[in-house]
């Protein structure tokens, strides 16, 4: 992107608010393109707007009238602003999204769960090509298709293509480890290249297929299958036939499963908004290669009441910001400057990119389709908000809050006598679980005693604490928690209650979650500093809701417990050894039986092994008898 004009211009001229303080600032202004900002009195920024002409845009905010109730309000309580003028309109609107993302103004819209999209990766570093699904940025060799909507919807195709290709999805360290085939071969979900079943030559075929299959050349690739089966029958070649069979079938169920598959749209993503009661839902759909490959759901926070043009638009920059946009997005309603957009998305593709808003024809049915999945999804969720909104203040009157709660954290850690101990802290709000906001805590502290859980907790909220008045002091974010739960009686309550001392975060409530006499769900008892514990009625909605935050707390991190074990448990010390790849690696193994018997091995054991020179046998000698 080109150089910004470095003149920034904040004036502290008298204190004055709404649009008398607009007014004050266009004698300042030119007819320059650029991006400004408007400040509460706190300087804290009210929104973040673009603008091909900075004074006409401004004008319009100094007129006494004629506003929206949303810009009225945004404009009563703007007390100053700050201007920065860009060379082009492009670099405005590039700049507007990164700074809105980073802001959040209250008054724009903002896109709030933009996760990544997983793709499958057919990898092209290795001899017999894997196939996997891959997530984050593209920095392996290789082909790229997608975006998928979810880690399902790739799953889903990457288990049709190992029924109808037979690739590998094997790593290459267990690729070369392998020395007979494994379980995917025997129920033909591979054709096990790894113990030479197959030749490279008729492999790399089955990856060409597989290849045309992800760029919507699925029919050849039927009709190809449907004659080589023909001509393996006819050559009494029944074996053969009856496999050639079994992948036509899977790739007529692929086909199938995929439901809307265009005929007139080859790359496209699909983006519908519907609006209800100032809240959003956008739909999004994934064209590619004219197969439907999944959707995804947002809603996005529409800034106290934005329009569809404005909603759209300042979705599409913030999707896209770290994505590569499609040839065609097809929307369900135009937008204000779709030209500039346009030109933004193909600068950022390298081609050019069509925004159309279609009015008929089939493009037009799959607006429809996805408008309708958007008004059924906006209609979910505000049932669901509804009921949680309930809950939450159900939550304030049991536990004497003065509101209810916007973020409640829970905490809970795991270990097994100890060991690979780990803490997670979940988090609930008006949306229910906000599950992009969890946190786990490998337990660092040396000095702990294996299974002291106050120990534990006391690390976990130390770190969690700190880091938050750190970036946070003055709270000015929705970081910060209205109501702790801790697992436990008083005791648990007063540890936690003298830690939070310490850090002098006093104000945030806490109550601990403990099971009553009979350790029975729904005798549960709670605890508060200085008052009687209480229990809640055994069919009262708030305790099921307080039995379901426990327990997803504790399904966190019993989950993060087992990952971690999972992975120091499969940990090989050959692996830190220098020089000892994946073959020696093999042969070490092969000829020991295990990696224990390895680090008892004397060097003349060593050097027997085929490929183990006798430099090769101090440096393996060396790392197990020479460690501290």
């Amino acid at each position: 992107m080109s150089e910004f004009n470095d003149t920034e211009k904040l004036t502290n001229e008298p204190a004055i608010c709404g649009h008398e303080c607009v007014q004050s600032y266009l004698r300042t202004l030119d007819n320059s393109p650029g991006v400004y900002r408007m400040l509460d009195a706190q300087q804290r920024v009210l929104y973040v707007g673009k603008a091909r002409n900075l004074k006409k845009r401004v004008s319009s905010y100094a007129k006494p009238s004629g506003h929206s109730p949303r810009i009225a309000r945004m404009i009563s309580e703007t007390a100053s602003m700050m201007f920065l003028t860009t060379r082009t309109e492009t670099e405005a609107l590039l700049l507007e999204q990164n700074l809105i993302k980073q802001l959040k103004p209250k008054f724009n819209v903002l896109l709030r769960d933009d996760k990544s999209f997983p793709n499958i990766l057919v990898a092209k570093n290795h001899a017999f090509p894997q196939i996997k699904k891959h997530r984050g940025a593209k920095r392996e060799k290789g082909d790229y298709y997608g975006p998928f909507a979810s880690a399902g919807a790739v799953n889903r195709t990457l288990n049709q293509l190992q029924k109808v290709f037979l690739l590998r999805n094997c790593s290459d360290s267990t690729y070369e480890a392998r020395t007979r085939p494994c379980l995917l071969y025997q129920i033909k979900r591979c054709s096990a290249p790894c113990v030479g079943y197959i030749s490279q030559k008729d492999y790399g075929a089955l990856v060409k297929d597989a290849e045309r299959f992800l760029s919507g050349k699925s029919t050849n690739v039927q009709e190809r299958l449907a004659q080589q089966m023909q001509q393996s029958s006819d050559n009494m070649e029944f074996e053969r036939a009856a496999a050639l069979r079994d992948r036509i079938r899977a790739l007529t169920q692929v086909q199938s499963a995929q439901g809307i598959n265009p005929r007139g749209v080859a790359e496209a993503d699909i983006i519908a908004l519907h609006l209800e009661h100032g809240q959003a839902c956008v739909q999004v759909f994934f064209i590619r290669a004219n197969q439907n490959w999944g959707n995804r759901d947002f809603y996005p926070r529409t800034g106290s009441g934005a329009d569809h043009a404005e909603i759209l638009e300042a979705f599409l920059g913030q999707f896209y910001s770290d994505k590569t946009p499609p040839r065609q997005i097809i929307l369900s309603h135009g937008i204000e400057d779709d030209d500039l957009m346009s030109a933004l998305l193909a600068q950022k593709a390298g081609r050019k990119v069509d925004i159309v808003v279609p009015q008929r024809g089939e493009k037009m049915e799959l607006i429809a389709n996805a408008t309708r999945n958007a008004r059924e999804s906006l209609a979910r969720k505000m049932s669901e908000s509804a009921t949680q909104a309930k809950l939450l203040k159900g939550i304030a009157d049991a536990f004497d809050l003065e509101a209810p709660p916007n973020r409640i954290e829970v905490y809970d850690n795991s270990h097994i006598q100890g060991t690979d101990a780990v803490g997670g802290m979940i988090v609930a709000g008006s949306e229910g679980f906000l599950r992009n906001q969890y946190r786990k805590f490998n337990i660092k502290g040396d000095d702990l005693t294996p299974g002291d859980d106050f120990g534990m907790m006391k690390e976990i909220l130390t770190r969690r604490f700190k880091r938050l008045l750190k970036e946070d002091p003055d709270r000015e974010t929705e970081a910060w928690p209205d109501l702790l739960l801790i697992d436990g009686g008083a005791g648990q309550v007063s540890a936690v209650r003298q830690i939070m001392q310490e850090m002098g975060v006093e104000d945030i409530a806490m109550v601990g979650v403990a099971k009553g006499v009979d350790r029975d769900a729904g005798k549960e008892e709670f605890h508060r500093t200085g008052k009687r514990p209480f229990a809640l009625k055994h069919n009262d909605p708030v305790l099921y809701f307080v039995q379901r935050l426990r327990d997803e707390a504790h399904r966190f991190a019993i989950g993060t417990h087992r990952a971690k074990r999972a992975k120091s448990q499969m940990k090989n010390p050959l692996d830190e050894i220098a020089g000892v790849g994946p073959s020696r690696k093999r042969a070490l193994l092969q000829h020991f039986g295990s990696a224990k018997a390895v680090s008892r091995a004397n060097l003349s054991d060593l050097t027997a092994v085929d490929g183990v020179s006798e430099a090769m046998a101090q440096t393996i000698y060396d790392f197990f008898h020479e460690r501290g």
